[in-house]
């Protein structure tokens, strides 16, 4: 077989440094566009990124080459310098970890939509609610981060 055909489908969350509300809501669309775009040039594809006041959700393809440590070190690392330099005045971080379970083709849209709404899915539930609902869904132990 000369060829690879790979669905290395992600979906990824990471919060603020001690889950800080610092991401503005005018700012968010922004952020998520250049997230997608640091994505894009390192080969990642971005099917969905959004987020709330104080966590961003990333659904990527990642090449079959490229660990998803990697990718989450980019797209973090670039994404806090893009914030520090454009709202929020050297104050701004992503906490050290990060949460990712692969998504199958059966549930890729039903992801998206879950992504694209997080302002009004957490009208309903907060960062902490979801995170321990995405762990155990994902067949993880939630513990404290």
């Amino acid at each position: 077989m000369p060829d690879s055909y790979v669905a290395n489908r992600v979906h990824c969350v990471f919060s603020t440094k001690n889950r800080a509300k610092i991401i503005p809501a005018e700012m968010q669309p922004r952020l998520w566009s250049f997230m997608a775009g640091i994505a894009r040039q390192n080969g990642i594809m971005p099917i969905a990124i959004g987020g709330f006041d104080d966590h961003a959700h990333v659904l990527i393809v990642l090449p079959p080459t490229m660990a998803l440590a990697k990718a989450m070190q980019l797209i973090k690392a670039g994404s806090s310098k893009w914030c520090n330099q454009n709202f929020a005045a050297g104050r701004f971080e992503w906490q050290a970890g990060y949460s990712a379970a692969s998504v199958s083709t059966s549930l890729l849209e039903k992801t998206k939509a879950y992504i694209r709404n997080q302002r009004e899915h957490h009208r309903r539930r907060d960062f902490a609610e979801e995170w321990r609902l995405f762990l155990q869904k994902n067949g993880f132990s939630p513990g404290e981060d």
